[in-house]
């Protein structure tokens, strides 16, 4: 770690022909393994469940919290335009200024000159400073981030569930508060042909939680109170509450992608599809790798 030398990302993916680069770098392969071997330690597993949590993932869940209480430091502006509230610009600055300074609590003396890089990962995880969006783009940056400390073993692969059921879950919570307070644009949605608006990785690791259990099937969750019932300990069932908490009308036309979902037999089957339409919709998609710094 020593001889290694940081320096801040840059963007490279800057068109359409820059995918081609990233679908065969060491950086895309790594991520797309570290989703993997998270999703295989959370398979079956509840958040209520026994499992280790270190004391880096507790300190990263202390970063969370601090990162929420400013929300209420920065409250939303009037302002005559319903989405995309300037205030969240505040937030982000603040963001920026602390980020490498958070996250050296993570590094011990030869890891910090890291934070340049890392700090970089975590300023582009919660939305756009310009844009005021927010999407999964962004999601896939804190991922990124997540796997960062995974390869310097700042986190190991026996921390994999709680990176999931316990980090994860509270970054999820942070990202939809701001989402909320400031009226954060979807970045890249696709309307009712997309899975979510914000969101992709919670409906991932959350179908692997829910293989194997006994009474919750894919059609469950379309059903009346089910959702709101499981939400506290499968994250599929909270990402499917808050789209049933923030739109009307019937799922089936809001939702249309999860709606066809409820009808697949099996979770394995809900699963492994995921992760394709992952790749295909997230991963290898410039809209939302452009938001990822290599």
């Amino acid at each position: 770690m020593a001889s290694e030398q940081f320096l801040p990302p840059k963007k490279l993916i800057n068109k359409a022909g820059d995918l081609v680069i990233w679908l065969k770098s060491e950086a895309y392969h790594d991520i797309v393994s570290f989703i993997m071997i998270v999703n295989d330690a959370v398979k079956g597993k509840a958040v209520n469940d026994t499992y280790a949590t270190s004391q880096p993932i507790n300190e990263f869940i202390k970063i969370l919290d601090v990162l929420s209480g400013w929300v209420d430091e920065c409250p939303p502006i009037n302002q005559p335009q319903r989405f995309g509230n300037k205030a969240f610009r505040q937030w982000h600055d603040k963001l920026e200024k602390n980020s490498e300074s958070l996250l050296s609590a993570l590094l011990d003396d030869q890891q910090k000159p890291a934070t340049v890089e890392l700090a970089a990962y975590l300023n582009g995880a919660f939305g756009d400073h310009t844009r005021l969006d927010y999407g999964t783009g962004h999601e896939a940056s804190f991922v990124g981030l997540l796997c960062c400390l995974m390869k310097m073993r700042i986190f190991r692969e026996e921390d994999a569930t709680a990176i999931a059921l316990k980090l994860f879950s509270r970054y999820i919570e942070v990202c939809r508060n701001i989402q909320l307070t400031y009226s954060l644009e979807p970045a890249g949605s696709q309307g009712v042909w997309g899975l979510d608006d914000y969101q992709f990785i919670p409906f991932i690791w959350g179908s692997s939680q829910l293989i194997g259990h006994p009474d919750l099937k894919p059609s469950s969750f379309v059903m009346e109170n089910v959702a709101e019932t499981w939400k506290h300990q499968y994250m599929f069932m909270a990402a499917v509450d808050f789209i049933k908490s923030a739109k009307t009308g019937p799922f089936a036309e809001h939702s249309n992608a999860l709606w066809g979902i409820s009808g697949v037999a099996e979770w394995t089957k809900v699963n492994s599809g995921l992760i394709k339409m992952y790749k295909a919709e997230v991963s290898c998609h410039f809209c939302c790798t452009g938001c990822v710094h290599t």
